[in-house]
């Protein structure tokens, strides 16, 4: 093992509010791959050697490297993913006058809900689960409603209610 490795380990050993840190890092995290590389860079800095977390853990030696490197010099930060989403096409204030406008309504159609996003803030959709999204963070169900029950025929139901009868009948 390399003098520089030896030293790495022997630092965060000796600073135990790091392991700690890192250790809460690891209880707290929901996302895998970040779970997997607090976990690797821990194991390495406990003394694991590299073959043992590759079989463990299931990464190469170049990826326990790379985040023990980046762990030293950037903490806990530098093992967070860097993708954090694109922005969405409107903004916070925008979502919310739509929700105002939507509770306001008595009657809710998806045709309606596009026009009035294209008319108002020049936003057009490319899938209709940004328009559902927005129905049900205003607390909408946009599920089509029927007229009548699917399941709901009649002749079956007249011939269960007339069994129904010649049971209750019969006690």
């Amino acid at each position: 093992m390399s003098c520089e490795k030896v030293e790495i380990r022997k630092i965060f050993l000796e600073e135990k509010n790091m392991t700690e840190e890192l250790q809460e890092f690891i209880e707290a995290n929901r996302d895998a791959r970040e779970l997997k590389r607090g976990v690797s860079v821990q194991m390495y800095l406990e003394g694991y050697k590299h073959r043992e977390i590759k079989d463990i853990l299931g990464v190469g030696s170049g990826y326990i490297s790379k985040w023990t490197k980046i762990y030293v010099e950037q903490g806990l930060e530098g093992l967070l993913l860097g993708y954090q989403g694109k922005a969405g096409y409107l903004s916070e204030m925008q979502n919310e006058a739509i929700n105002t406008w939507l509770q306001a309504k008595n009657y809710w159609n998806l045709v309606e809900l596009q026009e009035y996003i294209e008319d108002e803030y020049n936003v057009v959709f490319e899938s209709k689960q940004s328009y559902y999204a927005i129905f049900e963070k205003a607390g909408i169900s946009w599920k089509k409603t029927q007229k009548h029950n699917p399941k709901g025929d009649l002749t079956i139901i007249q011939k269960k209610r007339r069994n129904y009868r010649m049971v209750s009948q019969a006690w």
